[in-house]
């Protein structure tokens, strides 16, 4: 099923208040009545657009209708392009994670920060390892403390259910 989407703006006979002020390019400003406005746009070929429906009276702009819905669709494009996508990477320790593989997953974890990614490191708790929390934020403060240069802490480990989770943001350079 097709849903037909409502213009956002009232143009030419749509317009329902019979007095509107008009503004707009190679017009003169003021108060007309709706037939005198659309006579002035039909002479321009152009659109009458209700721009401000609630001011008294309305205002309506000549303009180029479909130009302008161009324009207004291209500008939403380039803000949205502009956007900053965060990307969120994860690096996972057990509780007793020796220096090898921590040594292995910080070097991940630099590598993630350099390219931008914001870091989400948690420490997993299975079982009965959960008595190991303070050994967990050890390790997630140690992880910390040796990406300084390259990261700032945004969350401190904070245990949440089975997982102690830190998050880490990129330093911007400049």
């Amino acid at each position: 099923m097709r849903v037909i989407q409502e213009d956002k703006h009232r143009i030419n006979r749509k317009i329902t208040s019979e007095e509107l002020r008009l503004v707009g390019d190679n017009v003169e400003i003021g108060v007309y009545k709706l037939s005198q406005a659309l006579a002035i746009a039909n002479e321009q070929n152009l659109d009458l657009v209700e721009i401000s429906p609630k001011a008294v009276p309305p205002v309506c702009k000549v303009m180029d209708y479909k130009k302008f819905l161009y324009e207004q669709k291209k500008r939403e494009k380039a803000l949205k392009s502009k956007a900053a996508k965060v990307v969120v990477k994860e690096i996972r320790f057990g509780p007793n994670t020796d220096d090898h593989d921590y040594n292995f997953k910080k070097k991940h974890a630099e590598k993630f920060l350099n390219e931008g990614a914001k870091l989400k490191a948690f420490v997993f708790f299975k079982g009965r390892s959960i008595i190991f929390k303070e050994q967990g934020q050890i390790l997630l403060l140690r992880l910390a403390q040796d990406l300084e240069k390259i990261g700032k802490v945004e969350q401190m480990p904070k245990l949440e259910g089975k997982r102690m989770i830190m998050f880490i943001a990129p330093i911007k350079n400049k």
